[in-house]
């Protein structure tokens, strides 16, 4: 039996090690998501989540100073799937920045990490829904051997606040 906690530490797991997430905004009246690339402050499980954009793109100017997302999670393996909402921030953390700045972010800013297209943008995740897919040969042998796969799935869904409470 898998629980609750399990769930929601294999979810950073695999955020850590995937990164790519769907993010819209809530208010698009278009309903659009879009994929980014997330990071972690070291080995934090419970954010804030860090990604690089530029400030000419629709998403950020959308954002304003701050805005409510709907953020969509499928690992690698798609053994794990995530829905989590969130508030979306401009940051302009210096030191944050300098923290996270890599080879594969340097190359979308011919300016390094002083482009004035450079933006920082911070996710606070809240609540979510986290399913393990675990399927395989051996849950397929156990249905049938009589095995009841929603008595079997009960236990790979977790309702989780993802997030801490964030800094005033």
């Amino acid at each position: 039996m898998t629980t609750e906690t399990e769930i929601r530490e294999k979810f950073w797991k695999h955020l850590k090690s995937d990164r790519t997430l769907m993010i819209g905004l809530m208010n698009d009246p278009n309903g659009h998501a879009q994929p980014m690339t997330a990071q972690l402050e070291g080995d934090e499980e419970s954010g804030p989540l860090w990604i690089f954009s530029s400030k000419d793109t629709d998403f950020v100017r959308s954002i304003g100073d701050s805005a409510r997302v709907m953020t969509q999670f499928v690992s690698k393996g798609h053994d794990l799937f995530a829905c989590f909402d969130g508030e979306i921030t401009l940051s302009n953390d210096r030191g944050m920045i300098e923290k996270l700045w890599n080879p594969y972010v340097a190359a979308w800013f011919e300016g390094g990490k002083d482009d004035p297209k450079l933006q920082l943008l911070r996710l606070d995740p809240g609540h979510g829904q986290i399913w393990l897919n675990e399927s395989s040969v051996f849950a397929g042998v156990k249905l049938l051997l009589g095995s009841d796969p929603k008595k079997d799935f009960a236990d790979k869904v977790a309702d989780v606040n993802l997030g801490s409470a964030r800094p005033s």
